[in-house]
């Protein structure tokens, strides 16, 4: 079995589409290629990647796209979360023959299940694949959250980590104090307290801004690593500045587009009913980024 810690810079990569609302491979192949010399991993097909939003094959084809794209080089962490059991373990098989390294997944949305079915709703995922599995915690998508002493439970059954993405730093603090499990592994899902979380032990984030900025997360996640507090301070609050100029609208994805194409990269647009940053917003971003010499 792989090793199921992660370590490092893992973005939450977008994916691009064209008009049609069809995956870009030509977009997604330059998205990856940019983000992979920087990055130590990438995370597919989760709540920036649109996965929910996606029909099954065409979440197979980023997949596929992807790890022949990264060719074992870094990892690549596939979303399979799925509104029902079956859907998920489809995925979740595929991934791992595609060659993913982690698998990750939200309890079953939309409903509010109860721990029994979401328990089960793992324990299907684990029988049928080797890699190791990790529960994604984001209350604010699913519906309802996991609790510290339901992931103990989770840890029990064989779940290899958590991606936690409360935004809550006491979660995150008693999801570390009560669960049991050797070697669990604990992954913040945001670059917006890596600082803090960093100082619990945290040692992989996945931040959504590592889209556009990987380099700024790299620089990130080294000063924290290394206890240089003084310039690690520095960098999360120029994060924060960013994280500021991606919620001036109502989607961070529309903004993580809008962002790459300041850059200069190519990542096709989102998929409806997501719509592009008109000419107005896209300015009004571009002189923020401007204005701390980023783009």
């Amino acid at each position: 079995m792989a090793n199921s810690k992660l370590v490092g810079v893992i973005p939450p990569m977008v994916t691009p589409f064209d008009e049609d609302g069809e995956v870009d491979s030509g977009a997604l192949v330059e998205l990856v290629s940019f983000l992979m010399k920087h990055v130590n991993g990438l995370f597919i097909c989760g709540t920036y990647g649109s996965g929910p939003m996606m029909e099954t094959y065409d979440r197979k084809k980023v997949v596929e796209t992807v790890t022949k794209t990264v060719k074992s080089k870094i990892n690549v962490i596939v979303h399979v979360g799925a509104t029902n059991t079956r859907t998920a373990v489809e995925l979740a098989k595929h991934a791992e023959e595609a060659g993913a390294t982690h698998l990750a997944s939200v309890p079953p949305y939309y409903y509010n299940h109860n721990e029994e079915e979401v328990k089960l709703y793992f324990e299907k995922i684990l029988k049928e694949v080797k890699i190791p599995v990790y529960v994604y915690n984001n209350p604010k998508t699913v519906g309802y959250a996991v609790s510290p002493d339901f992931l103990n439970k989770l840890a029990d059954i064989g779940l290899s980590g958590v991606k936690d993405s409360s935004f809550d730093i006491m979660v995150l603090n008693d999801f570390i104090r009560k669960v049991k499990k050797e070697n669990f592994d604990f992954v913040l899902g945001t670059e917006a307290m890596f600082l803090p979380a960093s100082v619990l032990g945290i040692k992989a984030f996945i931040p959504g801004l590592g889209n556009v900025f990987p380099e700024l997360m790299l620089d990130l996640y080294n000063a924290c690593i290394t206890a240089r507090y003084d310039d690690a301070l520095e960098l999360q609050n120029k994060i924060l500045y960013l994280r500021d100029s991606m919620h001036m609208v109502g989607s961070n994805i529309a903004s993580v587009h809008a962002m790459l194409k300041l850059r200069n990269i190519n990542a096709g647009i989102p998929k409806r009913p997501y719509l592009p940053l008109d000419e107005g917003m896209l300015k009004k971003i571009s002189d923020r980024l401007k204005a701390i010499n980023v783009i």
